[in-house]
């Protein structure tokens, strides 16, 4: 997807992305997807000097896999974000940076351009479901012997005691 030039971004710019085939291709290849029917963002840049602020919405429509089954589960993403571009650090190689809790969205460039549209398919993999189900799953999950988060839990387990004790399997 886009990379811009700084030279080229003027504070309060606004521009609209849309990955065409092969670009929604290569995210769904390197994010794990089984789809990737659409991506697209709306974002709005501010420039102070070599700081560029990047503020939108991420909207895809995606297929993932289900944690369960395996079958396809859609879903829509309709995320908004906030990134933050700075320049690279002049650091050793070895040298660890550490990023505070406000920095957390910082991305660094290398003072002539910014990888937005890289920065766009890491938004959109962070707000992916981390385990998609489909309807089929719990019936599946329970078949595999795997216990649901209530029937796991400390009222769970009171409640398989007080069945036993009350002469209940």
């Amino acid at each position: 997807m886009d990379t811009l030039s700084l030279a080229n971004i003027r504070d309060g710019d606004h521009r609209d992305f849309r990955a065409n085939e092969a670009e929604r291709e290569a995210i769904a290849k390197r994010l794990g997807l089984l789809g990737l029917e659409r991506f697209e963002a709306n974002v709005t840049l501010s420039k102070d000097g070599q700081k560029i602020d990047a503020t939108g919405q991420v909207r895809a429509k995606v297929t993932q896999a289900c944690v369960a089954t395996g079958e396809p589960v859609a879903s829509t993403i309709d995320e908004p974000f906030t990134l933050r571009f700075i320049p690279e650090p002049d650091v050793d190689a070895d040298e660890e940076i550490e990023l505070g809790q406000d920095e957390l969205d910082v991305i660094f460039h290398d003072g002539t351009t910014i990888a937005l549209g890289d920065a766009l398919a890491d938004t959109l993999a962070l707000a992916l479901d981390p385990y998609p189900r489909s309807p089929e799953a719990e019936a599946h999950l329970k078949e595999a012997g795997v216990l649901s988060e209530e029937e796991a839990g400390p009222f769970g387990a009171l409640a398989d005691l007080k069945r036993k004790m009350e002469g209940g399997d």
